[in-house]
Order: structure tokens, then C-alpha cells, then sequence
């Protein structure tokens, strides 16, 4: 399901095992991991509480550098980001921007649409591997 430009899937895993499942599909093709973010664990060390919540930060310069080179701007979404977190019933999720809607917010051209269609594409597939 996509709203307002968040891709967000249910996972048929637990949070940790989705998380990882994402990462090794992340890293199968290739693309750098630049940061895996344990939210919960940094509100466990200032004495808070939060239900699994996890962020890897990944890419690479071939696929974001076109957009940025169209629209310098993109910058700020890049790389990518992918958040898996569980709900309070339990269920967990992954979440993560649309590329369109990265390349619409930042009012891109046609120019970047082959670009946009392969980073959607990995984006899926990635949620994919992760989640099923």
C-alpha cells in the first residue's frame, strides 16, 4: 500500500529477521549499507520504551546520482531508508519512500523516469525478499 508517498508492507517475520532479510537483499546486488538505526535500542539507553523500530540507510552513487544530477535537491532523500518496525498489536511492517513520489516532491522531469522505474523496482524487490 502507498499513501502519500510511503510504500509500507506487512512482513510475514518477526522485526529482526525482516530487518535482516532487507539488509542481505540490499547487499546481494551490490548497494552499500551506510547505517542500520535501532531506534528502540537508543530509547532503551536513555531509560524509554518503543516496540521494535529499525531504519537501514543504503544505495549507491549509479542509482541516486542521476537524480541528483537532474535535481540537486533529491539530495536530502538520499540515500534510501527503509524502516521496519512492529505495531502495537504485534504486526511488523516495512515502510520506505516511493521513488515517484521522491522525484514528484522535488518537482523532477520526464528526464529521470528510466532512473525512477529502476529504483522502484529494487525498492520492491528488496521489500519482497524481506517481507515474504
Amino acid at each position: 500500500m502507498t499513501t502519500d508517498g510511503l510504500t509500507t508492507i506487512a512482513s510475514k517475520f518477526g522485526p529482526k529477521e525482516t530487518m535482516d532479510r532487507l539488509e542481505t537483499a540490499v547487499r546481494s546486488k551490490g548497494l552499500t549499507v551506510f547505517a542500520r538505526i535501532d531506534h528502540a535500542a537508543g530509547a532503551a539507553a536513555v531509560g524509554m520504551q518503543l516496540r521494535p523500530t529499525e531504519v537501514l540507510i543504503f544505495g549507491n552513487a549509479r542509482g541516486g546520482t542521476p537524480l541528483m544530477q537532474a535535481y540537486q535537491v533529491t539530495g536530502i532523500d538520499l540515500p534510501l531508508k527503509a524502516l521496519v518496525h512492529q505495531d502495537a498489536a504485534g504486526k511488523v511492517w516495512l515502510s520506505y519512500n516511493d521513488p515517484a513520489w521522491i522525484a514528484r516532491h522535488h518537482h523532477a522531469g520526464a528526464e529521470i523516469a528510466t532512473t525512477v522505474a529502476a529504483l522502484t523496482k529494487a525498492l520492491e524487490a528488496f521489500a519482497k525478499a524481506a517481507t515474504e
